[in-house]
């Protein structure tokens, strides 16, 4: 008898709703709300990611929330060599959902949400020393790709052809 209702216990967790345990990332929660409103889904960028933990843990340490207190979001965001990006930044919530609900609600931020174009996201917390957790969230898009070292030297010589064709004359290098 023992085992059996043992046996069932262990199944439990598939028939309730068991949120920590279904829960998606934030990713995924991102990009549901990205694709009822028209706009494509995003991932987790490891290096999005180390620069919202960056910011997230500043503002931890310094119990301030702020764009600014690690410096400008250009320069801090600049090593991911995104065409566009955005930060949203939030403290106080518990979880990641409810964070999210929060931005939702907010024109703000929920514009930053919705950036177009956008693939790729990163996002972390981190608790201050008063238990107060500090949320960011940097997302980001229009990579470019890196060109090929063929698709360079037709660039290159087209340069240097413009440059022969306009000189009629040339004097110690200088085309006149």
């Amino acid at each position: 008898m023992m085992k059996r209702l043992l046996a069932s216990l262990l199944f439990l967790p598939l028939t309730f709703n068991c949120p920590a345990a279904l829960a998606a990332s934030p990713a995924e929660l991102i990009s549901d709300f990205r694709l009822k409103h028209g706009e494509g889904r995003v991932t987790m960028d490891s290096t999005l990611n180390r620069i919202a933990l960056d910011q997230a843990k500043a503002m931890a340490a310094k119990e301030k929330l702020d764009h600014e207190v690690l410096g400008s979001f250009n320069s801090r965001v600049a090593p991911a060599r995104a065409g566009r990006a955005a930060e949203n930044i939030a403290y106080g919530y518990d979880n990641f959902q409810k964070t999210l609900g929060q931005w939702i609600d907010s024109s703000g931020h929920r514009k930053n949400l919705l950036l177009p174009k956008a693939s790729r996201v990163g996002v972390a917390s981190a608790r201050s020393s008063s238990s107060r957790t500090y949320w960011a969230m940097v997302i980001a898009g229009d990579y470019e790709k890196p060109a090929s070292a063929a698709a360079k030297k037709p660039a290159a010589a087209a340069k240097q052809k413009t440059t022969v064709q306009s000189c009629r004359i040339k004097i110690l290098g200088a085309c006149f």
